[in-house]
């Protein structure tokens, strides 16, 4: 969602905060701003559109001196974009500005206490709230008036606060949205994302909900929701800088797509040894294990589409029902779960808003969460019963991909230890797929290397107005991944279908022309995805299909152009799928001339409801 940077130390502060905020803007924004202590009182620069129209608006800061500051980038919310409803947002006396990532939610009856104090507001935004409310209470202590504002304000919040009265240290707040504290020689930092400050420290603290802190140059102080002091770790964050580089390519996407196999790597290799799954960080007993009756799958997005996959998969292996849920839709579905319940949520950030509710409402009807995150440290992470990782590294473009590919791995692995711990599938079936679990790296090589000829087919189907992929079982999952991809960022409308639903009023949508992506990789039901290529291809469809190695003969005797993957096991086939799918979407984009990285509306990590 929106990026938030803060710094005080000794060195300028606008400069600085331009360049964390440039690590940001991967997680979309539309408007960008700055608020600086001059020496006199808080410099404030904003506007509408990219980081860009800022730097230059203050001269890459060269134009705002000072040594304490914040910055943001802003997700419009409450109030349209523009360069009023931009952050910071300060008080009426211009003393207190406030960045903010969230949603107050009963703004609107603070709002009209503070009318009736006869406070005036410039902005739409509940955020100049929280400024007002600050100012309200300000007697010459800004830590304590944000305490007070903390017990009256509702809603998910990550807030960072600078006092022109108190011009040597920053107030940091966090609920219910990402905010970590860096610490220096002489300095501090807070931010939403660690890539905002990675160049200049890899020492970090993780706030807690509810938790204050108040940064100085001499570090910082961690405060619960009273007041009252609280012990802190610090964490070393061991990610080289150029982790979050693009490395020589274009965009951060197509760098990404192409890490996927060392990122496989690192979340397969580790975990396994002597042909066994070995899950080090598991800690639910066996007992447990053989009791649990039901796993729901929590996600959200291209998460939600590997809790599909997963799905198909676990239910495979475990011969128990497995139930994928929008973590947006779980607590007002009335689940039934209980002690014998694994709930497994899943989340490239470990702070998704939904996800996160989700996951505490499970907790408070008895389950055990299992979490599937990527940022270690992360909210999701620190409050799951059972942690894996799935090491995929900084993920900088808007659109998943490496996450995708190494949760899809992560969930493999551990359906196939839950599998050897329960009994419920023989050890040559479990054999089997962890050698193909170890080869699918390299096997992923051998699918990136096709990216000219996909490249090509992109160049033939990237005017088409509206795209549809069909599938069955795990090849359907794999399509909703790769129609998600595609609209994401080539704002072409794309649907996936199940492919035995075109019948059912999908086919009315075929005309002469229209794209079908076909995918045919799940050996088992390959006639059947035939009998459907054959379908629409009489109705006019043009047909680009993805199918194994071994079965592209049969393939090219309907469809108009063939993808293939090699063959590996039925359970690791969307693992090698995605990867074209992701390519196409990303040509198709580049040839139509989107912002790859920063898709129009879309956010990396919501941490709004």
């Amino acid at each position: 969602m929106c990026g938030i940077v803060g710094y005080v130390g000794r060195e300028e502060a606008a400069p600085i905060l331009l360049d964390g905020l440039a690590r940001l803007e991967y997680r979309g924004y539309d408007s960008a701003g700055v608020a600086i202590f001059d020496g006199t009182k808080l410099q404030v620069a904003k506007t509408k559109g990219r980081l860009r129209a800022l730097s230059d608006m203050i001269q890459g800061g060269a134009a705002i001196h000072g040594t304490i500051g914040v910055g943001h980038t802003r997700w419009a919310t409450h109030g349209a974009p523009s360069d009023v409803n931009s952050h910071p947002q300060v008080s009426r006396s211009g003393r207190i500005a406030v960045v903010h990532n969230g949603i107050i939610e009963n703004y609107a009856e603070l709002k009209e206490f503070l009318v009736g104090q006869g406070v005036g507001f410039a902005s739409e935004t509940d955020t100049e709230v929280v400024a007002q409310l600050i100012e309200y209470f300000y007697e010459g202590d800004i830590l304590k008036a944000v305490g007070r504002v903390l017990h009256r304000i509702e809603g998910a919040y990550a807030l960072g606060i600078i006092c022109a009265d108190e011009p040597e240290r920053l107030i940091a707040v966090r609920k219910d949205s990402p905010l970590i504290l860096g610490l220096g020689d002489g300095f501090s930092f807070l931010a939403s994302d660690v890539t905002a400050i990675i160049k200049h420290t890899r020492d970090v603290i993780y706030m807690e909900d509810g938790e204050i802190a108040e940064l100085t140059r001499e570090g910082v102080k961690c405060y619960n929701h009273l007041l009252q002091p609280v012990s802190k770790e610090t964490s070393h964050v061991d990610w080289e800088i150029d982790a979050a580089e693009k490395g020589g390519y274009e965009h951060f996407m197509l760098k990404e797509i192409m890490e996927q196999p060392e990122a496989l790597r690192r979340a397969i290799f580790p975990r396994v040894k002597d042909g066994q799954v070995v899950l080090e960080d598991f800690t639910l007993d066996d007992d447990y294990v053989a009791a649990i009756r039901k796993i729901f799958i929590v996600a959200c997005g291209s998460s939600y589409h590997v809790g599909m996959v997963g799905k198909y998969n676990l239910e495979k292996l475990l011969r128990i029902p497995v139930e994928v849920t929008l973590a947006s839709e779980f607590r007002y579905m009335e689940p039934i779960v209980d002690e014998h319940t694994l709930v497994i949520v899943i989340s490239q950030s470990g702070e998704t808003l939904d996800t996160m509710a989700a996951l505490r409402e499970a907790k408070a009807l008895g389950a055990k969460i299992l979490s599937i995150v990527n940022v270690v440290g992360s909210s999701i992470a620190r409050e799951s019963d059972v942690v894996l990782y799935t090491w995929a590294g900084p993920e900088i473009a808007v659109a998943t991909t490496k996450a995708y590919s190494t949760q899809l791995a992560v969930i493999d692995l551990l359906g196939l230890y839950l599998a050897k711990k329960r009994g419920s599938a023989d050890d040559e079936r479990i054999l089997t797929a962890v050698r193909e679990l170890l080869m699918l790296p390299s096997k992923l090589e051998q699918v990136l290397e096709k990216q000219e000829d996909i490249q090509y087919f992109a160049s033939q189907y990237f005017n088409h107005d509206s795209i549809f992929f069909i599938g069955r079982n795990v090849d359907y999952a794999l399509g909703l991944e790769g129609s998600l991809k595609l609209k994401e960022i080539s704002y072409i409308h794309s649907e996936a279908y199940a492919s035995g639903e075109l019948k059912h009023g999908t086919i009315s949508l075929i005309e002469d022309g229209t794209l079908v992506v076909a995918l045919a990789t799940y050996e088992k039901l390959f006639d059947k995805a035939m009998s459907n290529v054959v379908e629409v291809r009489s109705r006019g469809a043009d047909v680009l299909a993805l199918t194994t190695e071994g079965r592209e003969e049969a393939m090219a005797k309907n469809a108009n152009a063939i993808i293939t993957i090699p063959d590996t096991d039925e359970l690791l086939l969307p693992s090698l799928g995605v990867a074209p799918l992701q390519l196409l979407a990303y040509y198709i984009a580049l040839m139509r001339g989107c912002d790859i990285d920063k898709p129009r509306n879309l956010a990396k990590s919501v941490t709004v409801e």
